[in-house]
């Protein structure tokens, strides 16, 4: 007999809160079913929500979410959470155009009540939201879902520190799906979860630490201790224990059986924080997913049946390659060079440099901040580290980048990858701000690729230069395609190049907006308007020689970048200003991304809505000279 789809009745999570627990089996499968079939339409992050199916069942069904809070870390695991509230019609949307986020977001659901796209923040928020609910004294309940990745971030151990000193009332579900914590997991594992979740183990213990409160100290401490200990070394709970949370686990993240007496008994704790140890596997259920390298993390649009993903997105040539494969030859000419990357070896393409370099590549975690400071270690003593860090993840290492690297003007090589939009990953992931948070710093060199060459010969002059801090800067996405040269030269420093020469308009780009800039010229001059186009290369040192000659001999002049306001056109205006080239009636303005942030979108689209592509500085030199856009194309 066929089953009745269940899924088809739950719009929210109430909706399934008295089912019996065979149907929520039956609901976690049809679960996985829809989270595969939307995914291999949309692409995204497919692998970490298959872990967590069971899981977000268990605890929609057990907690009055959104009474009750729950936030998810990171947020790649929460596509089945969305298609249980109230976003299964919108979730082959999701990452488009206009679509749901690839991540929990405040704005879009009640259910989503904190963003997550980077890692290890939700415990901290956890406590925020616990003692706000604690100020006002409410009783709702806090649930915090955490990675074996993220929990290594030191944000989480600050968390876990405060929280568990503060002895407010929260739960932290650990979720290890790298059996990187945890060995196998299985009856007597979950029975002891259950049993040290249960009320009479609780009262029991309650009743022993009565016994011996109002003994000496060192016996009320040493009682606490053994009986800590000893349910530690069965459960493997103890780093917990002494952070102050009341340690449950390991439990079988798939199975309902165990999981959801678990939450129940939790669910009743009235003191403290407790932290849920639950072990699930990424990609679970999905056999391509469960035997792939990196359990599907992140997937094109793919073929449900065999797993094959689009070959023309998912084998397009990439810069994060470009940059790996010329890393790689640098480091054959040079063992001083190492790689360093936190938790993205292969977004970042050292997975490649690895494979030739294994002892000289260094994956330290989801912690930017020590993989700055731990690359500043190895610059002082004569190594040459190339961080490739994404700019959006570089934020979380700043003041180490200030304090560590440019304040002792070490070499350190910073690879930013992601500069500028980023398509479906949204503002949470791009690399909007590194040209102003670096530009303000002093010692550093900056720049910026316009093509694959250029990143190429961007990597060997970074390699060459030792007399401090330089970082360059390099999208998401395919390369243009042009040929790389087999040993590409290096670039003097804080010199530029002219691509095109006019006189009367100068485009003056930062990065890749350098093609757009080429393609507005050509449109200017079948309007009658000759331009120059220049490629700054770098945004510290600028080439003053080539600013003050675009200055000097056009009437306007444009800056473009991929970055924010108070970058590297904000640079070019403050040392015009002090040349005084600014009182000689010369029209100058700088274009870059908009002072808000861009939702997801295809790449293409998100430069058009910022006002970064070829028409839009076709409109904006002719709004600096006061001609309507539209009006003199007409004429033309």
């Amino acid at each position: 007999m066929t089953k009745t789809p269940l899924l088809d009745t739950v719009k929210y999570p109430a909706d399934m809160r008295e089912f019996s627990r065979d149907e929520l089996k039956q609901l976690a499968d049809e679960l996985r079913t829809e989270v595969i079939d939307a995914v291999s339409v949309t692409g995204g992050h497919l692998g970490a929500g298959l872990g967590v199916v069971e899981l977000t069942v268990a605890i929609h069904n057990v907690f009055n979410t959104p009474k009750d809070i729950l936030i998810w870390d990171v947020g790649h695991q929460c596509y089945p959470h969305k298609v249980l509230t109230g976003r299964r019609d919108r979730i082959r949307t999701i990452r488009q155009g206009g679509g749901l986020s690839g991540f929990t977001k405040r704005s879009e659901s009640e259910y989503d009540p904190f963003g997550a796209a980077h890692s290890s923040t939700s415990i901290s928020a956890g406590l925020g939201f616990a003692t706000a609910r604690d100020l006002a004294g409410d009783d709702n309940h806090i649930i915090s879902v955490i990675g074996d990745g993220s929990i290594t971030a030191g944000m989480a151990y600050e968390a876990m520190n405060n929280a568990g000193a503060s002895d407010s009332r929260m739960i932290v579900i650990l979720n290890d799906n790298d059996m990187s914590i945890a060995p196998p997991v299985g009856a007597m594992s979950a029975l002891l979860a259950k049993m040290v979740s249960s009320h009479s183990y609780q009262a029991v213990r309650g009743f022993a630490k009565n016994i011996v409160k109002d003994a000496p100290r060192p016996v009320f401490e040493t009682a606490k201790k053994a009986e800590e200990y000893s349910r530690g070394m069965v459960t493997g709970g103890t780093w917990f224990e002494e952070l102050g949370f009341y340690y449950v686990g390991p439990v079988d993240g798939h199975d309902l059986d165990h999981l959801l007496p678990v939450l129940e008994n939790v669910k009743d704790m009235k003191n403290g924080p407790v932290l849920i140890h639950v072990v699930t596997q990424k990609g679970k259920g999905y056999a391509p997913a469960e035997n792939s390298a990196d359990k599907y993390h992140g997937v094109s649009k793919f073929n449900v049946i065999t797993g094959e993903q689009d070959k023309s997105v998912a084998n397009a040539p990439k810069y994060t390659t470009v940059f790996a494969n010329q890393l790689i030859k640098e480091a054959e000419k040079d063992d001083k060079i190492v790689g360093i990357t936190a938790a993205m070896p292969g977004g970042t393409g050292l997975n490649l440099f690895e494979k030739r370099f294994p002892e000289r590549m260094f994956d330290v975690g989801i912690a930017e901040q020590h993989a700055v400071t731990f690359a500043a270690g190895l610059a002082a003593e004569g190594y040459k580290p190339f961080a490739a860090i994404y700019s959006t993840f570089l934020q979380r290492g700043y003041d180490q980048v200030v304090h560590d690297v440019a304040i002792q003007n070490l070499p350190v090589r910073f690879a930013m990858d992601r500069a500028g939009l980023v398509g479906a990953d949204g503002p949470t992931h791009a690399g909007s701000f590194d040209i102003a948070y670096l530009g303000c710093l002093p010692n550093f060199v900056l720049m910026a690729a316009a093509d694959e060459v250029e990143l190429a010969r961007m990597v060997v002059t970074a390699a060459q230069h030792d007399s401090g801090p330089i970082a360059f800067r390099y999208p998401r996405g395919e390369a243009t395609g042009i040929e790389i040269p087999e040993n590409p030269m290096p670039l003097e420093i804080g010199k530029g190049r002219i691509l095109r020469e006019g006189s009367r308009i100068a485009l003056l780009s930062y990065g890749t907006r350098l093609g757009e800039a080429i393609r507005a010229a050509e449109q200017l001059e079948t309007l009658g308007l000759s331009a120059t186009v220049a490629d700054a290369r770098f945004a510290k040192p600028l080439d003053m020689e080539l600013i003050s000659r675009l200055a000097d001999e056009h009437e306007v002049l444009i800056t473009l970048e991929e970055g924010s306001i108070g970058g590297f056109g904000a640079f070019v205006l403050q040392e015009l200003a002090k040349a005084g080239k600014l009182d000689h009636g010369l029209k100058i303005r700088n274009m870059v991304l908009p002072d808000y942030f861009i939702d997801h979108d295809k790449p293409n689209k998100m430069y058009e809505i910022a006002g970064l592509d070829a028409d839009a500085i076709v409109k904006e030199v002719f709004k600096v000279l006061g001609t309507d856009f539209a009006q003199q194309s007409v004429m033309a």
